[in-house]
């Protein structure tokens, strides 16, 4: 084989990372194209891990643009990747720290939008849609509440929420509606019949979770004399999620009319989600361990035996838990992350 080249100073760059992009996609084993372009087959395996960051990019692109567009098929895209690998939990952290530093030193800006969860409730109202649902939830908020001023406790929270959505997001999910010290979320499941993409977003947003509350903001809270914080997530899956619209609000837009003064009035339909596998992932979140995921049993088997080894299976007393599985008419098991 002749002298290997630097496929990063390489004239023939662009070529060779179009001719890998090529036999990548033809399921060519990274070996051969290592040795079919006499590279290195560490810098092969760069090239193919940048080309799937960069397609994932491109569909979250389109997916976003669809959101605000309103077609069809929006959120589907999100839901065929796992989106651990292109998500810095790194970058997360840091703008964890950097986001309580100075909501501790200033009024907070929460600048979360809920425009994309209403337009993919809008789609599906009236109607039974398949979710995976994580609820997040501070463990002893009303111990904390009571040790530090009105004002402080609500900035944590607000820091808190606004650093957990923004996890929740980058990986595909949606924010249904915030509760107190807690926030109830959703990934919807496009594919029913395989819903193990999803599952494992939200098993992976759950633990970016924990690691931005430990790492991110917990370090910043410390250095100002402030008592860290935990948390408990519960994730469940099933079919049975009813969207249902509750009233209206009225909004108040300018006109495009040659009055600038005049303005025209619209409603925007407030959603909600109800069903069996809302109230299982709520419930189950108070069953494990501060800083600990549980996930429900559909959860647990939509992974791969990899996956289900960092679990264990709950013992709970029937006085905690009654929810039943539909499915065999017995207690619904519920299992702890290790």
């Amino acid at each position: 084989m002749p002298e290997q080249q630097d496929i990063n100073s390489s004239p023939t760059r662009i070529y060779q990372r179009h001719t890998i992009s090529n036999l990548y996609h033809s399921d060519i084993p990274v070996e051969t194209i290592a040795y079919q372009l006499d590279i290195d087959e560490k810098d092969v395996e760069k090239v193919i891990n940048e080309i799937k960051i960069e397609e994932v990019e491109e569909l979250r692109r389109q997916s976003n643009l669809q959101r605000r567009l309103g077609l069809e098929g929006a959120s589907s895209y999100m839901d065929l990747f796992n989106l651990d690998a292109v998500v810095n939990i790194d970058l997360a952290i840091a703008h964890a720290q950097n986001s309580i530093w100075e909501a501790l030193k200033s009024e907070l800006e929460f600048d979360i939008s809920m425009e994309e969860t209403h337009n993919i409730l809008d789609k599906f109202a009236k109607s039974k849609v398949t979710l995976v649902v994580l609820h997040i939830d501070l463990v002893d908020s009303t111990k904390l509440a009571m040790t530090l001023p009105v004002d402080r406790i609500t900035t944590i929270i607000q820091a808190f929420t606004r650093e957990m959505s923004r996890m929740v997001e980058a990986y595909g999910g949606y924010i249904l509606k915030y509760m107190g010290d807690g926030i109830l979320t959703f990934f919807p499941v496009n594919v029913i019949d395989n819903p193990y993409l999803p599952c494992i977003n939200a098993i992976n947003c759950g633990r970016s979770m924990i690691r931005v509350v430990q790492q991110g903001i917990n370090p910043i809270l410390d250095q100002n004399g402030y008592p860290e914080i935990s948390v408990r997530i519960g994730i469940d899956l099933g079919s049975d999620n009813a969207i249902l619209q509750y009233g209206w609000r009225t909004l108040s837009i300018p006109n495009n009319s040659s009055n600038i003064n005049k303005q025209q009035k619209t409603r925007i339909p407030y959603y909600d989600i109800i069903g069996y596998t809302v109230n299982v992932a709520v419930k189950m979140t108070g069953l494990v361990k501060p800083n600990r995921l549980a996930i429900g049993q559909l959860v647990y088997e939509a992974l791969d035996e990899k996956q289900k080894s960092v679990f264990k299976i709950l013992d709970i007393d029937s006085s905690l838990w009654s929810y039943i599985n539909s499915r065999t008419g017995v207690i619904y098991d519920v299992y702890s992350s290790i």
